[in-house]
């Protein structure tokens, strides 16, 4: 991950990542598991090339898990989501977190190879959750990437 620099978010950023969340996803709110994140006003990290921002990732820990609820990559195959996830990673053994979790759905397959070349593993598939998570979010589209119908979360998860 030569030439990447990691931060924590600060208050200057959380415009950009809300005005960058609805550009990119429709709303700058997450739906995971039933609930609905703010996500720009989570804790996170931005990681950086030079003065290019690459990537963003934001988190939630209670107790002794931690979510990550949005990763987001602005130069593809750069090291910047990995970099991100490892800094959430370290921050949450620091918390006492045993257990870092996502989820993402079941359209893509794009995240799925991403996570699970990184060592996550597939711990739940919640059936029919985006119908309940479009109650609480619209803007969910009932197609997903490559015309997939989107219906379910995948949840997964790496032990700390």
């Amino acid at each position: 991950m030569e030439g990447i620099q990691i931060r924590s978010l600060n208050q200057d950023d959380r415009e950009w990542l809300k005005q960058f969340m609805v550009d990119a996803w429709g709303s700058e709110k997450v739906v995971s598991r039933g609930i609905i994140h703010e996500a720009y006003l989570l804790p996170g990290f931005k990681a950086s090339i030079g003065s290019e921002p690459a990537g963003i990732v934001t988190y939630n820990i209670e107790a002794d898990q931690c979510e990550i609820v949005t990763l987001d990559s602005m130069i593809e195959n750069a090291g910047a989501g990995w970099a991100n996830i490892q800094a959430v990673a370290d921050t949450a053994r620091k918390a006492g977190c045993k257990r870092l979790w996502l989820i993402t759905t079941n359209d893509n397959m794009h995240a799925l190879k991403y996570y699970q070349k990184r060592g996550f593993i597939i711990a739940a598939i919640h059936v029919n959750a985006i119908e309940h998570s479009r109650k609480l979010k619209p803007q969910i589209s009932s197609i997903g990437m490559d015309g997939i119908p989107l219906r379910d979360e995948i949840e997964l998860e790496m032990k700390l």
